[in-house]
Formats: C-alpha cells, sequence, structure tokens
C-alpha cells in the first residue's frame, strides 16, 4: 500500500511533467525547466516514500519474527 509521500512524489511528477510539456508547446523554456525540476522532486519524493515503506515493512516482519509469530 502506496503511502502520503509516494502518493504526492507521483503528484508532483503528473504536474512537473504537464508543466514541462506545455513549456514545450509555447516555447517557455523557464515553466519548461520548472516542470523539469517539479517532476525530478516528485521522483525523488515517491522513492523516499516507496524507502519509509519497505522499512516500516520489515520492521514489522522481524518484529513477527521475533515474538515467534511467523
Amino acid at each position: 500500500m502506496w503511502n502520503k509521500e509516494e502518493i504526492k512524489g507521483k503528484g508532483k511528477q503528473i504536474s512537473g511533467a504537464i508543466k514541462d510539456k506545455a513549456g514545450e508547446l509555447i516555447k517557455d523554456r523557464k515553466l519548461e525547466a520548472k516542470g523539469e525540476a517539479e517532476r525530478i522532486a516528485g521522483k525523488v519524493q515517491e522513492k523516499t516514500g516507496k524507502a519509509r515503506r519497505k522499512t516500516a515493512e520489515a520492521i514489522v516482519t522481524t518484529a513477527k519474527a521475533i515474538a515467534g509469530k511467523l
């Protein structure tokens, strides 16, 4: 299950991609660069959220194993 950070990151990627393409279409380099930066920031945010989720899952699995519930 995705967490909030992953969802927000994916949203930033989509928003950034839209700005990037809009900038290309209207020949606005600033908008294009802003969109690209937002898209990259979204990827980083999504990956950070995924790492947090995976870490939490590993902790739960380890705790269950220690408790003898696996």
